[in-house]
């Protein structure tokens, strides 16, 4: 079946048409789209255990100005925040408190590890030791690593833009924040 030249002509209009319009409409997935809401709109929980709790302070001031990414609004609740930072040496008595926390948070959430002594144990891990956790992932599930000691606020800057990468990708696991 051959096109008359005006339906060709119409035809060669739309596909034109589409390419024009084509950048500024896209039709994505429910899913997708709740993942870029979620992604520029994180809620960190107010929560710092030791020495990294002051570089999280200070990624939250005026300097670094979290609120241009939508990360600025520290919540003082578990059950309105959805990103829980964990900034410094988590002690034996501190882990059931952590635990219930992140229990109460609602879903979905992240977690962020900032600092050597989150991470590991830092400087208190050593054999025998008997009242540091050696990892905040033997408690809770971690997302971004900040590693440092202390990291410096732009380091927790690039771990909170490396976490929304990842929620908008829609990815699962920890990852490393450079």
């Amino acid at each position: 079946m051959t096109q008359t030249p005006e339906a060709a002509t119409a035809a060669q209009t739309t596909e034109e048409l589409l390419q024009q319009v084509r950048p500024l409409v896209h039709l994505d997935s429910l899913e997708n789209l709740l993942n870029q809401a979620r992604a520029n709109s994180l809620w960190p929980l107010t929560f710092g255990l030791a020495c990294c709790a002051i570089e999280m302070m200070a990624v939250g001031a005026s300097r670094f100005d979290l609120d241009r990414i939508g990360a600025g609004v520290f919540r003082p609740s578990a059950r309105q925040a959805d990103v829980m930072i964990l900034a410094g040496t988590i002690s034996r008595k501190m882990g059931p408190v952590i635990k219930t926390l992140w229990d109460q948070m609602p879903a979905p959430k992240w977690a962020i590890a900032m600092g050597g002594c989150t991470i590991d144990g830092g400087p208190f891990k050593y054999p025998g030791q008997y009242a540091i956790i050696e990892g905040a992932d033997k408690i809770i599930p971690v997302d971004v690593y900040v590693p440092g000691c202390p990291p410096r606020p732009e380091a927790l800057f690039a771990g909170i833009l490396k976490l929304a990468e990842k929620i908008k990708a829609g990815r699962k696991g920890p990852e490393i924040a450079a």
